[in-house]
Parts: C-alpha cells; structure tokens; sequence
C-alpha cells in the first residue's frame, strides 16, 4: 500500500496551508534548502544518473546503510523549481527505510498542488527523479 514519510507529511501541510499562487514561492524556498552531494561524488560524478526527464540537468545516486536509504541529488541554481522539486524529494526520502521508499505514494507529486502552476514537462521530470530514486533503490537490495 503507498505511503509517504513523516517529512512528506509535513511538506503537504506546509503546501496546503499557502494559497495557491504562493505555492510557487513556497517551491522557492525548498530550492534554497538542497544540499551539496558529499565530497566522494562531487569527485565522481560518472557514478551519479541523469534524469532524463528533466529539462534541467539533474543528477541523483542512492545508497543504502543499514536498510536506511541516502538520496542525493544535484540540480542547477539556474533552475529553482527543478531545484525545488529535487530538494522536496530529498527531504521526503532521504534516510527512510528500503521498504518505506519503495512504497512511497507516487500521488504525493499531484497532491502539492502545483499541477496547474508549472509545466507539465515539469511535473513529468519530477516523476522522473521520484521512478529513478526507487529503481536504484530496487536494484541495490
């Protein structure tokens, strides 16, 4: 059955709470909240996938310590809502369970609200990091 994580939770709420033209803003300000890779794949950035779907040049590479999932994912500061929408499922994903990601509601991405906001090409490159996020995880179990 699809989930989604205490920290997605929060994010909807925070969605939910602003009128519907803020949304953008609030999208915004996750973009600001991205964090840098780790130093080993800012060396080796061969090791990290392309999401094709994006416009943008994003990048993402999961790992898995002790069943808990690391999500790290690269997008330009020239593209703040792909930044934004990368920096979203960072924080909803990032050290959850093998199972918890896996499971993780692919409806979350409709229920932010912002389907009628931004591009659909947009939308579409955020299911892409989300797909790409869980066959990595798929394949490394």
């Amino acid at each position: 059955m699809p989930e989604i994580t205490p920290s997605a939770t929060e994010i909807l709420e925070a969605f939910n709470e602003v009128p519907r033209l803020a949304k953008l803003d609030l999208l915004l300000e996750y973009a600001d909240q991205l964090p840098e890779i780790p130093e080993n794949f800012r060396d080796r950035p061969e090791l990290l996938e392309r999401v094709e779907e994006c416009q943008s040049p994003v990048y993402l590479i999961t790992e898995i310590e002790s069943n808990r999932v690391r999500v790290y994912l690269t997008a330009p500061v020239e593209a703040p809502t792909t930044r934004g929408f990368a920096s979203i499922l960072q924080i909803a994903l990032d050290n959850q369970s093998v199972q918890t990601v896996l499971e993780f509601d692919d409806g979350f991405i409709s229920s932010l609200g912002l389907t009628e906001l931004v591009s659909p090409l947009r939308i579409r490159g955020m299911h892409g990091m989300l797909n790409r996020i869980k066959r990595q995880v798929s394949e490394k179990i």
